[in-house]
């Protein structure tokens, strides 16, 4: 990659930092690029403010879906690209589901975490296929590990102790899937805790409760396969 903005854009790629590449391709302005932030930040231009306004319009739809957008104003076509972080997959857990979850995670390219303080679950023969094995309190791996727009969080521990501290965490990070094992019962009352502790209504309802797409399997490896369902379908941009 040659030029600020692609020097710009490595450095994005490297943080694991989201951001939006638009490229005028036909039109007046041809080859004149700039690079988008979710922040609002930019780098370089476009040099023409309604073609710019439309672009950002158009970022805030590729933010959402990590997909392309083709934008057209002024006699000029633009092409916008997300480029999203690599994606990883957060476990709070480490049930006998997440041995599943972790398989296929890493078929789909993930990079796969799991956290217990457990030592009697969370153990290398069963999670030697993580990328990492992180035996802590989710409060102490989470900020750690680092969470954003790449990042997908599955809370399983069924625990209030594990499952309060990570959600709480996770739902003040833009991560781009939450979803949490548990009954209805149990989810009232983990909302009811969120809510004591200064989380907003809009973000407790990111959180996918029940987990997982209903397929009507029980076992921990269809139940595994139901979340990696969901994950792909919010992946994409959600149903």
């Amino acid at each position: 990659m040659h030029g600020p903005i692609y020097q710009q854009l490595h450095r994005s790629l490297e943080e694991d930092r989201l951001a939006a590449l638009a490229t005028i391709v036909e039109g007046p302005g041809v080859g004149k690029q700039v690079l988008l932030y979710p922040s609002g930040e930019r780098v370089g231009g476009l040099e023409n403010p309604a073609l710019e306004e439309a672009v950002a319009d158009a970022a805030e739809t590729v933010f959402r879906s990590f997909g392309t957008e083709r934008v057209e104003a002024d006699g000029s076509v633009v092409f916008v690209e997300a480029h999203p972080p690599a994606p990883k997959l957060v476990i709070v857990g480490a049930v006998h589901t997440a041995i599943s979850l972790v398989t296929f995670a890493n078929e789909l390219g993930f990079r796969t975490y799991v956290v217990d303080p457990r030592s009697v679950f969370a153990t290398p023969e069963r999670f030697a296929h993580a990328t990492e094995l992180i035996r802590e309190w989710p409060q102490d791996a989470l900020p750690r590990i680092g969470l954003n727009e790449g990042t997908f969080v599955a809370v399983l521990s069924h625990d209030d102790k594990f499952d309060v501290p990570a959600l709480e965490i996770v739902l003040r990070h833009p991560v781009r899937y939450v979803g949490a094992l548990g009954s209805k019962k149990t989810h009232a009352r983990r909302v009811k805790t969120l809510k004591e502790r200064g989380i907003s209504d809009e973000a407790l309802a990111r959180i996918h409760s029940p987990i997982g797409i209903d397929l009507g399997g029980r076992r921990p490896e269809e139940i595994a396969v139901s979340i990696v369902a969901e994950m792909v379908r919010e992946g994409h941009g959600g149903a």
